[in-house]
């Protein structure tokens, strides 16, 4: 009688058990959301309003972490922000909106939620019908403009600048904070934008803090790098996840929460930062 021999036979139990451990690891990579928490002091930040707490959402690609996005909803309470800022990509394509407005209906009531669009809201078409939307459940769209958000006597600017995909003869930035210094003089300032590119260009014109999101943390977290490659098919990317400084300005980068298409993380949970804003 013929016998498969022993050493073949342990061969194909540990292919087996190594794929078994890489569908789970993939499986979890992509659905248990990681809180990481971040902290910036600021001697322009208003003294009234220090520790002033953001959750930070980015690039949900109309996914759903439990029925309603239950499990999302959790997390945002439990960080028990003052406010939920949202930099885009929250759809992937045509047919997503009812996914959001359940979201944002849950988010409004933790907290005023402000948005500012990202590529795809433009590229699938339904931009203006979710702007439209997001406004009847009582989000705040930020489209190049700034709200002043107050705490007793004191005060700062929160920006939201639009994604280039959209209208071409959209406000520029520095137009925006030309706006913001005629309103406010030189007063912190926090701006929400999709794209992870421009830190450069924010720094040069004066905002003190930017949020943004759109590389997905590089798709595969590979240790030393900071991601394996990015939305524009350049590899190991930079501007990817956390906290990047430039010539006074920090940029918080979320590695976002959804995929695009059929793509899927290796080693980079779906991201929620959450950042604390102090006087220092």
């Amino acid at each position: 009688m013929f016998r498969r021999p022993k050493r073949r036979r342990k061969g194909s139990f540990l292919l087996l058990f190594l794929f078994l451990v890489a569908v789970v690891a993939i499986y979890g990579g992509n659905t248990k959301i990681s809180v990481e928490k971040y902290t910036l002091s600021y001697s322009d930040f208003p003294e009234a309003l220090s520790g002033f707490k953001i959750a930070h959402i980015s690039d949900l690609h109309a996914a759903e972490f439990g029925e309603g996005n239950e499990k999302l909803v959790e997390k945002i309470e439990e960080a028990d922000p003052d406010i939920i800022a949202v930099t885009g990509d929250v759809i992937d394509e045509a047919g997503q909106l009812e996914i959001i407005r359940t979201l944002f209906t849950r988010l409004v009531e933790i907290a005023p939620t402000y948005f500012v669009s990202g590529n795809h809201e433009w590229a699938c078409g339904e931009a203006i019908e979710l702007f439209e939307l997001l406004e009847s459940v009582g989000a705040t769209v930020l489209r190049n403009e700034f709200v002043i958000i107050e705490g007793g006597e004191e005060s700062f600017v929160l920006a939201g600048i639009e994604d280039p995909n959209g209208y071409a003869d959209m406000k520029t930035a520095a137009e925006l904070m030309q706006e913001i210094e005629a309103a406010c003089g030189d007063c912190y300032t926090l701006l929400l934008y999709h794209r992870n590119d421009r830190l450069e260009e924010f720094a040069s014109l004066g905002f003190d803090t930017v949020l943004c999101g759109h590389a997905h943390g590089g798709i595969v977290r590979l240790p030393f790098t900071d991601g394996l490659i990015d939305p524009a098919r350049d590899w190991f990317p930079t501007y990817t996840s956390g906290i990047y400084s430039f010539e006074g300005t920090d940029m918080l980068v979320s590695r976002g929460l959804g995929n695009v298409g059929n793509t899927f993380r290796v080693l980079n949970r779906p991201h929620l930062p959450v950042l604390t804003i102090q006087k220092g």
